[in-house]
């Protein structure tokens, strides 16, 4: 991810929030083997949204404080095709 945009890297507003965001959309890029390839993916994320993703993927204990709305990468992913 890149979030050291200093709020000029989007043409779009900010979406209202709390007061601690979501702040400015920022962009991020999977390189994985397992990525889905040619996929432009819409889902909200956030940058925790990485941990979100990691403790679902190895089916650890959910870690406290996320937001419910936030994603966590499983639609980037495709593990049922070969690396």
């Amino acid at each position: 991810t890149y979030d050291e945009h200093g709020g000029f890297y989007d043409h779009v507003a900010p979406p209202t929030g709390d007061r601690w965001g979501p702040g400015s959309r920022i962009p991020a890029v999977v390189i994985s083997p397992y990525a889905k390839k040619g996929y432009v993916d819409h889902t909200y994320y956030d940058t925790a949204s990485i941990l979100k993703f990691i403790t679902k993927r190895f089916n650890l204990k959910a870690l406290a404080g996320f937001r419910s709305a936030t994603g966590d990468l499983t639609n980037a992913f495709d593990f049922t095709q070969a690396p």
